[in-house]
């Protein structure tokens, strides 16, 4: 099995390669590759989309990397293949962001992001640092995560959701932030599996192990 870190330019993926790789070792899930080809992304058996940064930047990196959109879209949308959003990956999976301007994303989650507005005028914007999840519902992926597990956050949008059903996991920041989406074959972290310790190397491990 071959699951793919796509890089698109949109931030360092030396801490997601070695998680990855990790969790695929100790699973014996097969190889990890961090790649900016197309081609590569076209033979994947899994996809991961990490990101960080703005969603329009990301997304016009995405679009204008030579084929990889194509090829993602054809790989998740035509093939079912199973995809990982992580941080702006996840955003990106929305039908449109509004960070600086209104941007489409890849429409593949019911929802829009927008900038954090906290109820709590003492909270800072970014969400920065460890909060609790909490569980919508269960899902795969969320095989021995509970609510009140932690995960690692960084981020200023958050994604807004049009279908409750499509949002699996979330997290109080002065009101509901939107932690984990999932549909069909995809899944969306708003936090960094990979800076989230045990909670976050297990969803990994789930992930990769996820048939859906």
């Amino acid at each position: 099995m071959l699951t793919v870190l796509i890089d698109c330019g949109a931030g360092n993926l030396h801490s997601a390669e070695k998680a990855f790789q990790r969790m695929a070792a100790e699973a014996q899930a097969g190889e990890v590759l961090v790649t900016p080809r197309a081609e590569d992304v076209a033979r994947a058996d899994r996809l991961v989309l990490p990101g960080d940064g703005a969603f329009p930047a990301c997304m016009r990196a995405l679009r204008e990397e030579r084929g990889i959109f194509e090829a993602l879209v054809e790989a998740v949308e035509v093939g079912g293949r199973p995809f990982l959003g992580i941080c702006v990956g996840m955003q990106l999976m929305a039908r449109k962001g509004h960070e600086h301007e209104e941007v489409d994303g890849l429409g593949w989650i019911n929802g829009e992001v927008c900038r954090i507005e906290p109820e709590d005028a003492t909270l800072k914007v970014p969400h920065m640092g460890w909060n609790e999840l909490v569980v919508d519902r269960s899902h795969p992926v969320l095989e021995g995560i509970a609510s009140g597990h932690h995960a690692y956050f960084v981020h200023s949008y958050q994604m807004e959701m049009a279908d409750p059903a499509e949002r699996i996991a979330h997290c109080d920041y002065g009101g509901d932030v939107t932690a984990i989406v999932a549909r069909d074959t995809m899944v969306g972290t708003q936090f960094h599996p990979e800076k989230s310790q045990a909670a976050g190397l297990r969803l990994i491990a789930n992930w990769l192990a996820w048939h859906p």
